[in-house]
């Protein structure tokens, strides 16, 4: 896992929200999928920090929390 500062800037991901963020509300959680990769970020500041996730851990967090 990395916090990604500078690298791509994502313009040409499709990223999608959480479908527990509001579009009202303060959290907003975005995630694009990449060939072997996750990406997540704050969707109020998309030039900000991106944590980024090899796509086999997030396969498993994601089990985690489902269950």
């Amino acid at each position: 896992m990395t916090l990604n500062l500078s690298a791509e800037d994502g313009a040409a991901w499709v990223w999608t929200k959480s479908s527990y963020s509001s579009n009202d509300g303060p959290q907003c959680v975005e995630v694009a999928a990449t060939p072997g990769t996750v990406h997540v970020r704050d969707s109020k500041n998309v030039a900000g920090p991106r944590l980024t996730v090899p796509a086999g851990v997030w396969a498993d967090f994601v089990a985690s929390v489902v269950r």
